[in-house]
């Protein structure tokens, strides 16, 4: 398999071919990290939910895999993706994910994320 990648993180452009020595440059990243869902209220859900949380279309996204790493189980307190132009599609996407799930928001992750959505007032939650 192979394609062409726009990474939303960063803008750039990624030529992508499967194999043992590519794979890596392309990788699906929970947009709210497991871990970070698991310590805001994921430990709660039931398995059947869990499932549908670590599998939701909301969730992931193909990314950059060096950028993916980066982020690691960070929230929007601790990253944001370097193309500033994405953060707010970024955060919303973010929130509506943990609405849906019932997660919560630490203060320096809500903050965070009121800082980066006053810069887009017009924007609203995927769903």
């Amino acid at each position: 398999m192979s394609g062409t990648l726009v990474d939303p993180f960063s803008g750039e452009t990624i030529n992508f071919a499967q194999g043992a020595k590519t794979s890596k440059g392309v990788e699906i990243d929970h947009l709210v990290a497991l871990s970070n869902a698991w310590q805001s209220g994921a430990f709660k859900l039931t398995p059947e939910q869990r499932k549908a949380f670590a599998n939701d279309p909301l969730n992931l996204m193909a990314v950059k895999g060096k950028l993916n790493s980066q982020k690691g189980e960070g929230d929007a307190a601790t990253w944001l993706p370097p193309l500033k132009s994405f953060r707010c599609d970024y955060v919303s996407r973010q929130i509506a994910v943990k609405i849906k799930y019932k997660l919560w928001f630490t203060a320096p992750e809500k903050e965070a994320m009121i800082r980066i959505l006053e810069t887009c007032p017009e924007k609203v939650l995927p769903n």
